[in-house]
């Protein structure tokens, strides 16, 4: 199993969740809503300079992602 990175910004999340076929649909206050429509998911982002490991592991399994996953989408 992929050790989950610890220094990512909700900014970099964000990039990679658009690798994987997201679109931005809006932001309120410092959280970013992600959408993705074919399979449908969907992904709160906080705006933060670091996000939390547990906030981390919580937008992965929403997007419907192993972790391996969101490590290559990442390029690590």
């Amino acid at each position: 199993m992929a050790k989950i990175p610890t220094d990512l910004s909700g900014r970099e999340v964000r990039a990679a969740l658009e690798r994987a076929g997201f679109v931005f649909r809006r932001q309120t206050g410092s959280h970013m809503i992600l959408r993705r429509d074919e399979p449908y998911a969907r992904a709160v982002i906080p705006d933060h300079k670091q996000v939390r490991t547990g906030t981390l592991r919580r937008i992965i399994a929403d997007a419907g992602l192993s972790v391996e996953q969101f490590m290559h989408l990442l390029g690590r």
